[in-house]
């Protein structure tokens, strides 16, 4: 933390001329808000469904049968591993009935294997995550561990497709970690339930419960030309493909606006796996229409072949008030991580993690495949540098809220693979700052009230819209990709006249750049047919799309 002292001590001491240098006020409300139109130059998507209750409701404080961790021989401070007891814990909450919380004592627990959280209605509670509160402390990686049964495939892929980080400038031929972007000691799954596809052989036919014929962009009613087994209140998930085996397809030009950008051969090399999926609250059924809770996200034609599958999940599932703290380790690789990983979510619905402290990790927080969580009041920290901080990948309407990073990371904010719907909102990141999008069929998610801390390149620039991801998931994003209110805090460069150029998206189509401001003048360069408003002005009657639009939509 030393090295950000530095940087606040120096920033608070600049004259207060200079701090404001750039900066303008919008009280108007920007013109994307209040057109009239529908079509793609002004569509601004509704986010407002984000996160725990479609954000309608406060995450809870979860009452019901306590379970104390000291029970069962967890002993803070003592210096000894704790993870035999812990897991005895566990074990005996597995069949409780109704919500149960596993409270953990202050002090340090020492933890050198992975907590399979695997049951609804459950919480695993700390006693704070300061000083005074729990420590789950982990001195081994993931490596040293048994390998996951769970991740067999992802291992067979890795070998299979010879994934490996090559950087011949730094003699660097490596295999990839399964732990990369994958696992945590911290871990929510449902037993037997894969966590990603990755090879098709492994494919198992999924229990089909609608077929859907039609739907439009926005909306919440669908069209079904078969509806069996489906019920009002019923978790689906909405799967929508490209089996033309092109391109080309309809669906893949929607997706991209028809824009002039490379689209990757996963696009359509892999019929079978669904390129846009929503997992989705089923409300009302009236003979062959279905209403869902969240608009659709693309429009539904029947060449998609869409529909509605059963998934597996857990619900009502929360992690909070601890700190997970790993030791210093030297940085090898990008892609080689060791699995110093905190938590991993699959298969969640409705969940929650809050007020949780994260120093060292490879990857703070992982996700795969979940739906309406909210994580937030998270810090990351730490000397090591990290792959991710909170990552978005494979999930539908998650909502990061208040995350601060204060440590170096390859991909501080991040909305991976099929992502779709979520949300970072007032979230502040203080070292290298980047605000990816890592390809694979993202589209519509928001950075929103983001505080980011730089120092600009030599030639006046900084990649703040750097997005990574494999070729064959390119482009960056899909549409109306929105950034809302990004204040740009210069940490150096603030002698020169010259506006600091923001780029880093050459290939992201139809984002809306909106209130990107800061100390100091600005200039955005973005991917195709980006529409860029009010920079240079932060929009104060509206710091949040998320708050305004989540208000509208209430009210």
């Amino acid at each position: 933390m030393r090295h950000l002292k530095k940087y606040f001590k120096w920033f608070f001491l600049l004259p207060v001329a200079i701090l404001v240098q750039g900066i303008g006020f919008s009280q108007e409300l920007p013109s994307i808000l209040t057109s009239s139109k529908s079509d793609d130059e002004s569509y601004l998507p509704d986010f407002s469904y984000a996160g725990y209750g479609f954000g309608e409701i406060e995450i809870p404080n979860l009452e019901g049968s306590i379970i104390n961790a000291s029970d069962y021989g967890v002993i803070a401070n003592d210096g000894l591993d704790d993870s035999k007891a812990l897991r005895k814990a566990l074990e005996a909450t597995k069949d409780m009935i109704g919500s149960t919380i596993l409270q953990l004592p202050k002090g340090r627990l020492i933890l050198s294997d992975v907590l399979y959280l695997e049951r609804s209605d459950f919480v695993l509670r700390g006693a704070g995550s300061g000083a005074d509160g729990t420590e789950i402390y982990c001195p081994r990686p993931m490596m040293y561990m048994k390998d996951p049964e769970v991740l067999a495939e992802l291992r067979e892929y890795l070998l299979q497709f010879d994934k490996r980080q090559r950087e011949p400038e730094n003699n660097i031929d490596l295999p990839f970690s399964q732990y990369a972007w994958s696992g945590g000691m911290i871990w929510t799954q449902v037993p037997g339930e894969r966590v990603k596809s990755y090879l098709g052989k492994y494919d198992v036919p999924e229990t089909v419960v609608a077929e859907i014929s039609s739907g439009e962009r926005g909306a919440h009613k669908l069209r079904a030309k078969n509806i069996s087994g489906l019920q009002v209140g019923d978790v689906v998930q909405l799967q929508l493909f490209n089996k033309t085996g092109s391109p080309d397809s309809d669906l893949v030009k929607d997706m991209y606006k028809n824009t002039d950008v490379k689209v990757g051969s996963h696009h359509w090399e892999f019929p079978t796996l669904p390129l846009v999926r929503q997992e989705v609250l089923v409300t009302k059924i009236a003979k062959n229409e279905i209403t869902i809770k969240t608009p659709l996200t693309v429009a539904i034609a029947p060449g998609y072949e869409a529909r509605m599958v059963k998934w597996k999940h857990l619900k009502q599932v929360g992690i909070e008030h601890l700190r997970m703290t790993f030791p210093d380790a030297s940085f090898i690789a990008h892609h080689v991580e060791r699995g110093f990983n905190g938590i991993f979510l699959t298969r969640l619905y409705n969940s929650w993690v809050r007020d949780v402290v994260i120093h060292n990790a490879d990857s703070g927080i992982l996700t795969e495949e979940i739906a309406n969580v909210t994580i937030s009041d998270i810090q990351t920290t730490g000397g090591n540098k990290a792959h991710y901080t909170v990552a978005m990948a494979g999930v539908h309407n998650v909502l990061v809220d208040n995350l601060k990073v204060f440590n170096r990371a390859e991909h501080p904010l991040s909305f991976n693979t099929f992502s779709t719907k979520n949300v970072y909102r007032n979230c502040e990141v203080f070292v290298q700052p980047v605000l990816d999008q890592h390809s694979g069929a993202n589209h519509q998610n928001l950075f929103d009230n983001i505080t980011v801390h730089l120092n600009p390149n030599e030639d006046g620039s900084y990649p703040l819209f750097a997005g990574g991801g494999a070729p064959y998931w390119k482009p960056s994003h899909g549409a109306f990709s929105t950034f809302w209110n990004i204040k740009v805090s210069l940490l150096s460069g603030l002698d020169s006249t010259s506006p600091l150029l923001l780029n880093g998206m050459s290939d992201g189509p139809f984002a809306r750049v909106i209130g990107v401001y800061g100390n100091h003048p600005l200039k955005i360069a973005y991917g195709p047919k980006a529409y860029i408003e009010n920079t240079n002005n932060e929009i104060v009657k509206i710091p949040s799309l998320y708050d305004y639009q989540r208000t509208a939509r209430l009210r």
